[in-house]
């Protein structure tokens, strides 16, 4: 059970594990022993997470989400299997945590009347200097 908030959590029949052999240092180590983990949540399929989670989790995800609704990752940070395990399942709760999280309406405002007057200002100002940019006539 991988626990993210109080009232969602995911089941372990849901996430599905598959190793592979990691690449990077390790020796011969590397050749032989499967530590890379990917982890797969059919998050679209999954009924613990409510749908505007779900939306924003697929925005969210960006490349990890695949056509069919699921999030992959794949985590070989490390020479052992038990913590790269531990954490694909961190970054995931980590996710879908981030999904909760609704964002804040923007609340239109109007500019002030002194604001107004200083970009009025500096723009007839601007104006100015640029007008004064013109070809110099020679007296003489």
């Amino acid at each position: 059970m991988l626990r993210i908030t109080d009232t969602i959590q995911i089941a372990d029949w849901e996430l599905v594990e598959t190793f592979t052999r990691a690449q990077g240092p390790g020796g011969q180590n590397v050749n032989k022993v499967s530590t890379a983990v990917e982890l797969r949540f059919e998050a679209e399929r999954s009924p613990h997470l409510p749908a505007p989670v779900k939306t924003r989790l697929k925005r969210l995800a960006g490349r990890r989400w695949t056509t069919d609704g699921a999030i992959v990752i794949r985590a070989e940070e490390t020479r052992s299997q038990a913590r790269n395990r531990e954490l694909a399942r961190e970054r995931l709760a980590e996710l879908i945590l981030a999904a909760t999280v609704a964002p804040k309406r923007r609340i239109a405002t109007r500019p002030t009347l002194g604001s107004q007057r200083r970009r009025l200002a500096a723009k007839t100002q601007r104006g100015e200097v640029k007008s004064l940019r013109g070809r110099v006539d020679d007296p003489e």
